[in-house]
């Protein structure tokens, strides 16, 4: 079959440089060859795409070896691979066989590298973590291993002062650059040392490497941690001027109903942030999150108190038309940001450099403090508020509604509590 392209033209585009008019071949209606000198040929497919390819004879068959695609290998590159491939035949090796073998020990060797361990523990784990947690695994793994020579490296061939260098080097930092998920360097090295942990119990377990160098140091022989301010519980002092703070500042309606909420239900930042509406049951009072919200992955049953609920539908005439209580302000169809509420905080003055040190986490540990020195409820009661359960407890004996009547008590008091300390703000 004829066509606009001999491989007199790609040699001739190739010499002058003018790849484009050597790429010019017209599509034909099957496939067809462009030969070469030695047995090379170029195979035009139906749709114009050029690839290279060898014809020769091993153990007494006809084969072919596809040497790469025009132009991405150029004529002279495609002339030296048919050499080295006519060399491995003259030694009785089959070319094809020997390119698959190759590829096999490259995937081999990336399989046992830090980053290929790294990557296979990622995949294994990714549907146990929240997707903020997965998002900061892959975010800071990929940038402080698959980006960096540790990550090429075998794993097997690293030492526990590899990684000790990782985790000090991370936490000297003074600054993380594009850093949305606003991590300090301190608590990334912590982050990171946990991290490698797991990869070298992958690789231990697997047989790829023979022990675990990232349990070698103590953190803190790497890491200065700061002090923990952020979960510090707010005095009645601090509460009012919290309260005070939130009548006008700290963003808009919603953003001020959240903060509120987080206070009055003593549940993490990431449960309420993401809550739908269709968790709520406003007849019975009850809020129930789901599991995979929780940070023991088990259902958990929140009872509010008539100032919550009062909240709660104030909330819904605003944002009653979307799933979620607090809608992205950016993408619709996905919650609250992870950073949001801490922002609003630290637009309040509570958190952030030179405050008092106050986070959305704080709220519970407010609640916890407060309710435990009031005496008037059973500990185990305020722990399951808390959603605090003993890791060791049998999951089938978890019921998501234990102590459900004290705990709706303990709640309406602790929004009573409130209350008398807002009323008092001066």
């Amino acid at each position: 079959m004829s066509s606009a392209l001999t491989i007199t033209d790609i040699k001739r585009g190739y010499k002058a440089g003018d790849q484009q008019k050597a790429m010019a071949a017209k599509a034909a209606r099957k496939a067809f060859k462009l030969s070469d000198r030695d047995r090379m040929f170029v195979l035009v497919s139906a749709v114009g795409s050029k690839v290279w390819k060898w014809s020769y004879r091993h153990a007494g068959k006809d084969c072919t070896l596809t040497i790469g695609k025009w132009p991405d290998v150029s004529i002279v590159q495609a002339h030296e691979a048919r050499i080295a491939a006519e060399k491995l035949v003259s030694q009785g090796i089959d070319p094809n066989a020997h390119a698959k073998a190759k590829k096999q020990k490259t995937l081999t060797e990336q399989a046992t590298t830090f980053w290929g361990v790294t990557a296979e523990w990622i995949d294994l784990n990714r549907t146990k973590w929240s997707p903020y947690y997965l998002k900061q695994i892959e975010r800071y793994m990929g940038k402080y291993v698959r980006d960096t020579p540790i990550g090429a490296r075998p794993i097997k061939s690293l030492t526990t002062a590899d990684i000790y260098h990782l985790v000090r080097d991370v936490a000297r930092r003074k600054k993380l650059r594009d850093d949305e998920l606003r991590t300090s360097a301190p608590s990334l090295a912590a982050l990171l040392k946990t991290w490698c942990s797991g990869v070298f119990r992958l690789g231990v377990v697997s047989g790829r490497c023979d022990n675990n160098p990232a349990v070698g140091f103590r953190l803190a022989d790497a890491v200065v941690m700061p002090p923990v301010k952020n979960n510090k519980a707010l005095n009645a002092s601090q509460l009012q001027d919290l309260f005070k703070a939130l009548q006008t500042g700290g963003g808009g309606r919603p953003m001020r109903i959240a903060l509120q909420l987080l206070m009055l239900t003593a549940t993490r930042s990431v449960e309420l942030r993401a809550a739908r509406w269709t968790e709520f049951d406003f007849d019975n009072a009850l809020w129930s999150i789901p599991l995979e919200r929780m940070k023991m992955k088990r259902p958990h049953l929140v009872p509010l108190s008539a100032q919550a609920v009062v909240l709660l539908k104030e909330l819904r005439e605003i944002t009653g038309h979307t799933d979620w209580l607090f809608p992205n302000s950016r993408h619709e169809n996905a919650p609250m940001c992870a950073t949001a509420l801490n922002a609003s905080l630290e637009r309040l003055g509570f958190s952030g450099r030179g405050s008092i040190g106050f986070s959305p986490h704080g709220c519970r540990g407010t609640f916890s403090t407060w309710i435990h020195e009031s005496g008037k409820f059973e500990p185990l009661a305020i722990e399951r508020q808390l959603a605090h359960v003993q890791r060791n407890q049998i999951a089938a004996a978890y019921n998501k509604a234990e102590y459900l009547t004290e705990r709706t008590t303990m709640l309406q008091h602790w929004a009573d509590v409130l209350d008398e300390l807002r009323a008092t703000a001066h």
